[in-house]
């Protein structure tokens, strides 16, 4: 079959541009790319790793199962998806992007998840991790960590509002009847829903057969081969931001978000935030922090970069979902989406959850010594809280899947 060069014509010419760039500006792409590597090492191994050998392992032991029979009531309604979508949900909320693309994509593989299914998880399980969060955005580049609930509450509401939004994305009427079987199957299975996610548990454990030596070997492996393609990523993306900005080439994009910034009444500083973001998040938040402005405009802005994640995200979850049926399209649609939710929310929240200007007096330049230069120092600072809040959030979710097993059980027997 004869290849048609116009698809590989622009990428061809992409490529052949930025090599042109890098050879044009070597120190500033050497520095670029030493500058990704250390956010890679600093932050990102030891915030993914860990997560990503315990989720495999817990895949293998059955427990994902486990926890998925006993949050089905609540996230088949809900979400759409699977009850297994909750641990997906827990686990990348805590650990960030790309953890919960990685999750789908293993879900996917085990068939416990079809295409529709898994384009609306990883719609709204693509988020930010509170350690970034906090540590990073609110207290190492705005000095203020009294703006980490405001821009908490916006970007995992967002993220929330999108999944109930894509919850009608591939409404086929097939899909829609066997969603709804789903709690009838369960209903009519032997014991209650505890003994059934420990029937489900037993047969996934029976299923992948692996013994724990070679489970956490493979998990380990697997880990690595991620966190290392996450990390080329992370620097390729960082050489790109540079070269363009040493060639000056990313003055015209500034030039027309500024245009646009003056017609929603922002401050025009903000477009270098909206352009960094665009493609790179931590690139985009801290420019946010440092923009002129008021605060509200500022962090408005940051939460939009949280929600987009940049493109360099959009390229680690593409790349863990290749070998999937899952489309890009509803991906990018709910990222957009998840900007939008996410940007109003702090305009809606920030009579309630805005930092008070004494408190901001109270902490000084720098609340935390060495956070904003130690990228080391968010990561100990705020691991107790990330585990803390995907703790609290899988504990919030199986309280209200039980409640919703109990209220049927109640609408059962008053039928009779």
């Amino acid at each position: 079959m004869r290849l048609k060069l116009s698809a590989f014509f622009p990428a061809a010419l992409l490529a052949i541009g930025l090599a042109l760039l890098m050879a044009a500006f070597p120190a500033e792409s050497l520095r670029a790319a030493v500058k990704g590597v250390g956010i890679w090492w600093d932050v990102l191994f030891p915030a993914l790793f860990p997560f990503l050998v315990l989720s495999e392992v817990m895949l293998g032991m059955g427990l994902v199962h486990f926890f998925g029979t006993l949050l089905d009531p609540l996230m088949r309604p809900v979400f759409r998806v699977p009850g297994i979508g909750g641990f997906v949900m827990t686990m990348g909320f805590v650990s960030g992007y790309p953890v919960g693309a990685r999750l789908t994509s293993q879900l996917w593989e085990q068939r416990l998840l079809n295409r529709e299914e898994g384009e609306r998880l990883v719609s709204f399980t693509t988020s930010s991790d509170p350690i970034f969060l906090i540590g990073a955005v609110s207290v190492g580049f705005f000095h203020n960590p009294a703006l980490a609930m405001l821009l908490a509450a916006a970007h995992y509401g967002g993220a929330v509002l999108v999944g109930l939004v894509m919850r009608f994305h591939g409404c086929s009427k097939r899909e829609r009847r066997d969603s709804a079987a789903a709690p009838e199957r369960l209903r009519h299975r032997r014991g209650g829903i505890i003994r059934q996610a420990l029937d489900a548990m037993h047969e996934a454990r029976i299923s992948d057969g692996r013994p724990l030596g070679l489970m956490l070997q493979e998990g380990v492996g697997a880990a690595l081969r991620l966190v290392l393609v996450i990390g080329g990523l992370v620097v390729f993306f960082s050489v790109v931001m540079e070269v363009l900005a040493s060639a000056n080439m990313m003055q015209l994009l500034y030039a027309v978000l500024h245009t646009a910034l003056q017609w929603f009444s922002f401050p025009a500083g903000l477009a270098e935030a909206i352009a960094n973001g665009l493609f790179e998040v931590t690139l985009g938040v801290k420019s946010a922090a440092s923009a002129g402005g008021s605060l509200l405009h500022q962090a408005a802005i940051a939460s939009w970069v949280l929600a987009w994640a940049g493109l360099s995200v959009h390229a680690q979850a593409m790349s863990l979902l290749h070998h999937t049926n899952l489309r890009y399209g509803p991906f990018l649609f709910a990222r957009a989406l998840h900007g939008l939710i996410s940007c109003a929310l702090v305009f809606l929240l920030w009579s309630w959850l805005a930092p008070p200007q004494e408190t901001l007096a109270a902490w000084g330049p720098l609340p935390l010594p060495g956070a904003a230069d130690s990228p080391a120092a968010w990561l100990r600072q705020t691991m107790p809280y990330s585990i803390a809040g995907g703790a609290g959030l899988l504990a919030l979710m199986l309280l209200v899947s039980a409640a919703i097993c109990a209220g049927r059980a109640c609408v059962r027997r008053m039928a009779r």
